[in-house]
């Protein structure tokens, strides 16, 4: 069998700025951009039409963002500020290493995270001491597609080259890693399933908490 984790909550706790628009803000202009007065309301508007499930890229909504109140973000500066704003203290959770183990006993694992900033899962997964434990590492920003849109879980199948009706997804969100069902597979809610049991609950046919 295949099995794939989410991220953050489920195998890592990460302190993610609680008003991402300042922390942003901060690093533009630590890169002399001149951030409009209301730059808050500009992050929050929807300024790229992308199809329904698809991501957009943090720092392109950034651009757009400026733009949309006349600001140019030059020499990549849109890009830098948002990697940098989104640069957090990483806990790896209790039993995460126990459970990506007991899974790679099993057959090939990955990861499947919504992530839209740039080189954040790789930099987390670095600090949380995981880095090279995953078959395949799948991103929204990378595939395009975030949970539970089953493109993005359609992804994290194909880099294990198996097929997404006989991979388990293990996650914390039943709203977003729950659209694993959708495409035929497993859900195995961390809330339901602590990482500590997750090995009793690989076998094919289990089920219930």
């Amino acid at each position: 069998m295949s099995v794939s984790f989410d991220l953050f909550g489920t195998l890592v706790d990460a302190d993610i700025p609680d008003d991402p628009a300042t922390a942003v803000a901060e690093e533009l202009r630590a890169r002399d951009v001149s951030v409009p007065s209301d730059f808050g309301a500009a992050y929050r508007e929807v300024h790229i039409d992308a199809p329904e499930g698809a991501e957009v890229p943090l720092p392109a909504h950034v651009a757009a963002a400026l733009s949309s109140r006349g600001v140019d973000a030059p020499n990549n500066a849109a890009r830098g500020a948002v990697v940098a704003a989104f640069d957090p203290t990483v806990t790896r959770r209790a039993g995460a290493l126990e459970a990506i183990e007991a899974a790679a006993e099993r057959g090939p694992i990955g990861l499947c995270s919504n992530c839209s900033v740039p080189e954040l899962v790789g930099r987390t997964l670095i600090r949380a001491d995981l880095r090279g434990r995953f078959d395949t590492v799948v991103t929204s920003v990378s595939c395009g597609w975030r949970k539970p849109d089953v493109r993005a879980f359609e992804a994290v199948a194909d880099g294990l080259g198996a097929d997404v009706d006989f991979l388990a997804h293990v996650g914390d969100d039943p709203e977003t890693d729950g659209g694993i069902e959708a495409a035929g597979g497993r859900f195995l809610d961390v809330s339901e399933v602590p990482l500590s049991t997750l090995e009793d609950r690989l076998d094919p046919g289990e089920s219930g908490p």
